[in-house]
């Protein structure tokens, strides 16, 4: 595909260093500096420019572009560098980044003909409030064909090892040791492990409490640690569902932005971050969920270290960094994607997305699951489709929403959904099959 991408930030980097290999990309912004160490590290077309100026766009008039993403910090340059572009180029598709979430998406999107506008604080604060119905859940992943989730859980210390069998859902992925699998048999559960559960909700519900029986209480007293864009994003998402919230910063400013943006619904406490004594003082420890969600995986890292101290169950922390990802699951800690890393996923799936094919990376993009829906009039009806045959891959389908393991040549029908998880290595055989179905 040949690729714009609008904005050499952290987001814009981290795409075009992925989606160079195979494909030819272009990034534009007017930060020389960031565009120079793009150069040095990738081989891809850097220009320096105004995104908003349509005369930057001139240089590719005769191209077609496959792909168009906007995603600078700034709003207001996403969506004039679309229109800028759409009025000059011939684009098959447009991907927006917005730090702010906009009520009227819908008609935003069909007046600037965008294809998928990412809101990354709203995908963190969304993923963390998910948690809150799921209090022994590490993680959960909802889909758009099938009522089935994908769930994570941390295995009680505790636990003596069991074969864990059922036939309303099945272990998609285990987290051992620091190294990821997919299990091909039934697997001898153990303590420690980060288990990832996919089929019916209420069924895995009452595994997890058997895998970790000493959280039994649901979540009411909630604690955001951070007071900037994410941090109030997130306790507004909690206090929409209900719950009692107390959010800490240590500037003064953003606690005043913090208490009015909340409508003085939140305890809004300014505290010096690196006060150990708050937790008493404040009653912090007795809360049911920790979020640390400052923009430091480090000073996150430790404030979740010291909330596990103080006796609270669950403890979450906003990852910006990848490096970070396996140092935080080491540690216990819930790990949920920062806006930049929420807005690189998100398009990423959406690249390896289309209408009849969903995509979703996880346990830190080391594993995807792939789906497929077979819709009235497809040509793969009453067709034999034969399974792939892939090391560390795992095929079901779903009919009528019970899961059947893909062992053997079936038949489709309509609405079946193929299923396919796969390790991160074997990410392109397993999509290239699932495709050419």
């Amino acid at each position: 595909m040949n690729i714009i991408i609008a904005g050499a930030g952290k987001v814009g980097f981290n795409l075009a260093k992925t989606l160079s290999m195979g494909h030819q990309i272009t990034i534009i912004d007017k930060n020389s500096e960031a565009l120079h160490r793009i150069q040095e590290n990738l081989d891809v077309l850097t220009i320096c420019g105004d995104l908003e100026d349509s005369n930057i766009y001139q240089n590719f008039i005769e191209k077609e572009v496959d792909l168009f993403i906007a995603v600078t910090d700034i709003d207001n340059v996403n969506l004039i560098a679309s229109l800028m572009a759409d009025a000059v180029l011939d684009i098959k598709r447009k991907f927006i980044r917005l730090q702010k979430h906009i009520f009227a998406e819908e008609i935003i999107k069909n007046r600037l003909d965008i294809d998928k506008i990412i809101f990354p604080r709203k995908l963190s604060s969304q993923a963390v409030a998910s948690l809150l119905n799921y209090p022994k859940a590490n993680n959960v992943k909802f889909f758009k064909y099938t009522e089935n989730r994908l769930i994570s859980i941390r295995v009680s210390k505790k636990i003596t090892p069991f074969i864990l069998t059922s036939s309303s859902f099945i272990v998609a992925g285990v987290e051992r040791a620091k190294k990821f699998f997919i299990p091909q048999e039934d697997i001898e559960i153990e303590p420690n492990d980060l288990i990832y559960l996919f089929g019916k909700e209420d069924e895995i519900r009452v595994i997890c409490s058997q895998l970790e029986p000493e959280n039994t209480s649901e979540i009411q007293r909630c604690v955001v640690y951070g007071g900037e864009g994410l941090g109030i994003a997130i306790a507004k998402a909690l206090l929409e569902i209900g719950r009692d919230v107390k959010l800490v910063e240590k500037n003064i400013a953003l606690c005043e932005k913090a208490d009015e943006v909340l409508a003085g619904k939140a305890s809004v406490i300014n505290s010096k971050y690196s006060s150990d004594d708050i937790f008493e003082e404040e009653g912090l420890d007795q809360a049911d969920i920790f979020i640390a969600a400052t923009n430091n995986d480090e000073y996150n890292m430790i404030k979740c270290l010291e909330a596990k101290e103080k006796g609270i169950h669950k403890v979450v922390a906003i990852n910006n960094e990848m490096e970070y990802y396996k140092l935080m699951h080491t540690l216990g800690i819930i790990v949920v994607r920062g806006p930049k890393m929420s807005a690189y996923n998100k398009i990423m799936e959406e690249i390896g997305s289309t209408g009849v094919v969903i995509q979703k990376s996880f346990c830190g993009a080391q594993a995807t699951v792939f789906m497929r829906k077979i819709f009235p009039k497809s040509k793969l009806i009453h067709k034999m489709v034969k399974p792939i045959n892939v090391v560390q891959s795992k095929i079901f389908y779903i009919r009528d929403e019970i899961l059947y393991p893909f062992k053997e040549k079936i038949a489709l029908v309509e609405d079946d959904l193929i299923l396919a998880f796969c390790v991160e290595k074997e990410n392109q055989k397993v999509k290239q099959w699932i495709y050419e179905l």
